[in-house]
Protein backbone atom coordinates (compact mmCIF):
# COMPACT_ATOMS: atom_id res chain seq x y z
CA UNK A 1 0.00 0.00 0.00
CA UNK A 2 1.32 3.31 -1.27
CA UNK A 3 1.03 5.88 1.65
CA UNK A 4 1.07 9.70 1.40
CA UNK A 5 1.54 12.17 4.56
CA UNK A 6 0.17 15.30 5.49
CA UNK A 7 1.97 16.90 8.15
CA UNK A 8 2.15 20.07 9.48
CA UNK A 9 4.83 19.69 12.35
CA UNK A 10 7.72 17.21 13.45
CA UNK A 11 6.34 14.06 12.17
CA UNK A 12 6.31 11.50 15.51
CA UNK A 13 3.33 9.80 14.05
CA UNK A 14 5.08 9.63 10.41
CA UNK A 15 8.22 7.92 12.14
CA UNK A 16 5.75 5.28 13.87
CA UNK A 17 4.75 4.34 10.69
CA UNK A 18 8.16 4.05 9.17
CA UNK A 19 9.46 2.14 12.22
CA UNK A 20 6.14 -0.30 11.81
CA UNK A 21 6.97 -0.60 7.64
CA UNK A 22 11.12 -1.09 8.83
CA UNK A 23 9.69 -3.93 11.58
CA UNK A 24 7.97 -5.69 8.72
CA UNK A 25 4.65 -5.25 10.44
CA UNK A 26 3.37 -2.50 8.14
CA UNK A 27 3.48 -3.42 4.62
CA UNK A 28 3.24 -0.50 3.43
CA UNK A 29 5.35 1.86 1.58
CA UNK A 30 5.70 6.28 2.62
CA UNK A 31 5.92 7.66 -1.37
CA UNK A 32 5.02 11.23 -0.69
CA UNK A 33 5.48 13.47 2.28
CA UNK A 34 3.76 17.17 1.46
CA UNK A 35 3.69 19.80 4.26
CA UNK A 36 2.35 23.04 4.19
CA UNK A 37 5.34 24.62 6.51
CA UNK A 38 8.46 24.34 4.72
CA UNK A 39 10.21 24.75 8.15
CA UNK A 40 8.58 21.77 9.33
CA UNK A 41 10.96 18.99 10.56
CA UNK A 42 8.24 15.82 9.05
CA UNK A 43 9.82 17.04 5.96
CA UNK A 44 13.33 16.58 7.32
CA UNK A 45 13.02 13.06 8.64
CA UNK A 46 11.36 12.22 4.87
CA UNK A 47 14.74 13.78 3.10
CA UNK A 48 16.68 11.66 5.56
CA UNK A 49 14.80 8.69 4.49
CA UNK A 50 14.98 9.61 0.31
CA UNK A 51 11.45 10.05 0.45
CA UNK A 52 9.82 12.44 -2.05
CA UNK A 53 8.69 16.00 -0.58
CA UNK A 54 6.60 18.45 -1.51
CA UNK A 55 5.41 22.23 0.44
CA UNK A 56 1.46 22.78 0.06
CA UNK A 57 0.79 26.50 -1.05
CA UNK A 58 -1.96 27.62 0.83
CA UNK A 59 -1.72 30.93 -0.83
CA UNK A 60 -0.95 32.58 2.46
CA UNK A 61 -3.48 31.69 4.42
CA UNK A 62 -2.24 30.78 8.15
CA UNK A 63 -5.16 28.32 8.81
CA UNK A 64 -7.32 27.86 5.92
CA UNK A 65 -7.09 25.26 2.95
CA UNK A 66 -7.82 27.12 0.33
CA UNK A 67 -9.62 24.94 -2.86
CA UNK A 68 -6.85 24.91 -5.35
CA UNK A 69 -4.33 23.89 -2.73
CA UNK A 70 -6.48 21.08 -2.09
CA UNK A 71 -6.91 20.39 -5.95
CA UNK A 72 -3.30 20.98 -6.25
CA UNK A 73 -2.46 18.32 -3.25
CA UNK A 74 -4.92 15.86 -4.38
CA UNK A 75 -3.28 15.60 -7.66
CA UNK A 76 0.28 15.53 -6.21
CA UNK A 77 -1.08 13.04 -4.47
CA UNK A 78 -2.26 11.18 -7.58
CA UNK A 79 0.33 11.05 -9.69
CA UNK A 80 2.60 9.32 -6.79
CA UNK A 81 0.18 6.62 -7.09
CA UNK A 82 -0.72 7.07 -3.37
CA UNK A 83 -3.63 4.61 -1.83
CA UNK A 84 -4.27 6.21 1.50
CA UNK A 85 -3.55 9.33 2.58
CA UNK A 86 -2.23 9.56 6.79
CA UNK A 87 -2.75 12.90 8.28
CA UNK A 88 0.00 13.45 10.43
CA UNK A 89 -0.22 15.91 13.05
CA UNK A 90 -1.71 18.21 10.10
CA UNK A 91 -3.35 21.72 11.37
CA UNK A 92 -5.81 22.16 7.96
CA UNK A 93 -9.47 20.97 8.08
CA UNK A 94 -9.47 18.76 4.57
CA UNK A 95 -12.93 19.57 2.54
CA UNK A 96 -13.29 18.91 -1.17
CA UNK A 97 -11.75 18.53 -3.64
CA UNK A 98 -9.26 16.14 -1.37
CA UNK A 99 -12.22 13.87 -0.09
CA UNK A 100 -13.46 13.78 -3.36
CA UNK A 101 -10.50 12.73 -4.58
CA UNK A 102 -9.82 10.37 -1.70
CA UNK A 103 -12.91 8.78 -0.84
CA UNK A 104 -13.10 7.11 2.38
CA UNK A 105 -8.86 7.11 2.28
CA UNK A 106 -7.89 9.34 4.56
CA UNK A 107 -7.12 8.99 8.01
CA UNK A 108 -6.09 10.98 10.88
CA UNK A 109 -5.50 10.83 14.30
CA UNK A 110 -6.93 12.82 17.19
CA UNK A 111 -5.08 13.34 21.15
CA UNK A 112 -8.61 12.45 22.51
CA UNK A 113 -11.01 10.12 22.48
CA UNK A 114 -13.92 10.82 19.88
CA UNK A 115 -16.21 12.20 19.95
CA UNK A 116 -14.75 13.87 23.32
CA UNK A 117 -12.55 17.06 22.58
CA UNK A 118 -12.38 17.91 19.18
CA UNK A 119 -10.00 20.80 17.19
CA UNK A 120 -6.93 22.01 18.88
CA UNK A 121 -4.94 21.30 21.72
CA UNK A 122 -6.91 18.32 23.20
CA UNK A 123 -5.15 17.09 25.95
CA UNK A 124 -5.22 21.05 27.47
CA UNK A 125 -9.35 20.57 26.91
CA UNK A 126 -9.29 17.52 28.52
CA UNK A 127 -7.10 18.51 31.68
CA UNK A 128 -9.65 21.48 31.68
CA UNK A 129 -12.56 19.08 32.12
CA UNK A 130 -11.24 17.15 34.84
CA UNK A 131 -11.62 14.10 33.39
CA UNK A 132 -10.35 10.94 34.66
CA UNK A 133 -9.22 9.19 31.08
CA UNK A 134 -8.65 10.70 27.69
CA UNK A 135 -6.60 8.87 24.86
CA UNK A 136 -6.27 9.31 21.19
CA UNK A 137 -8.20 7.78 17.87
CA UNK A 138 -7.77 6.92 14.21
CA UNK A 139 -10.66 7.85 12.66
CA UNK A 140 -11.67 8.60 8.49
CA UNK A 141 -11.17 12.08 7.42
CA UNK A 142 -14.77 13.53 6.28
CA UNK A 143 -15.95 16.64 5.98
CA UNK A 144 -16.41 18.46 9.50
CA UNK A 145 -13.88 18.55 12.43
CA UNK A 146 -12.38 15.03 13.94
CA UNK A 147 -15.65 14.01 13.21
CA UNK A 148 -15.08 10.85 10.66
CA UNK A 149 -15.79 7.54 11.94
CA UNK A 150 -13.71 6.00 14.34
CA UNK A 151 -10.96 3.04 13.43
CA UNK A 152 -9.29 2.27 16.67
CA UNK A 153 -9.20 3.98 19.82
CA UNK A 154 -6.43 3.94 23.19
CA UNK A 155 -6.76 5.20 26.62
CA UNK A 156 -4.60 7.31 28.58
CA UNK A 157 -5.55 7.88 32.67
CA UNK A 158 -5.05 11.01 33.22
CA UNK A 159 -2.80 11.23 36.84
CA UNK A 160 -3.63 14.24 39.86
CA UNK A 161 -0.17 15.94 38.90
CA UNK A 162 -0.44 15.91 34.82
CA UNK A 163 0.63 19.06 33.11
CA UNK A 164 -0.22 19.22 29.26
CA UNK A 165 2.93 18.63 28.43
CA UNK A 166 3.14 15.24 30.55
CA UNK A 167 -0.24 14.00 29.36
CA UNK A 168 0.78 15.17 25.63
CA UNK A 169 3.76 12.36 25.82
CA UNK A 170 1.97 9.97 27.18
CA UNK A 171 -1.02 10.20 24.45
CA UNK A 172 1.63 11.06 21.64
CA UNK A 173 3.16 6.85 22.84
CA UNK A 174 -0.46 5.25 22.34
CA UNK A 175 -0.80 7.23 18.93
CA UNK A 176 2.50 6.11 17.72
CA UNK A 177 1.40 2.41 18.91
CA UNK A 178 -1.87 2.47 17.41
CA UNK A 179 -1.73 4.48 14.00
CA UNK A 180 0.40 1.51 12.14
CA UNK A 181 -2.07 -0.47 13.59
CA UNK A 182 -4.95 1.37 12.16
CA UNK A 183 -3.43 1.73 8.49
CA UNK A 184 -3.32 -2.53 8.47
CA UNK A 185 -6.97 -2.51 9.82
CA UNK A 186 -7.82 -0.45 6.72
CA UNK A 187 -5.74 -1.99 4.33
CA UNK A 188 -7.12 -5.00 5.18
CA UNK A 189 -10.88 -3.74 4.98
CA UNK A 190 -9.67 -2.50 1.39
CA UNK A 191 -8.34 -5.90 0.62
CA UNK A 192 -11.36 -7.43 1.33
CA UNK A 193 -13.82 -5.13 -0.39
CA UNK A 194 -11.74 -5.14 -3.73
Amino acid sequence: MRLGILGSGSGSNMQAILDAIDAGTLDAEIVLVLSDRPDAYILERARERGIATGLIDCRGFRTKFPDEAQAETAKALQQAGVDLICLAGFLRLVKQPLLEAFPNRILNIHPALLPAFPGLDAWVQALEAGVSETGCTVHYVDAGMDTGPAILQAKVPVLPDDTPESLHARIQEQEHRIYPEAIRLVQESLSTAS
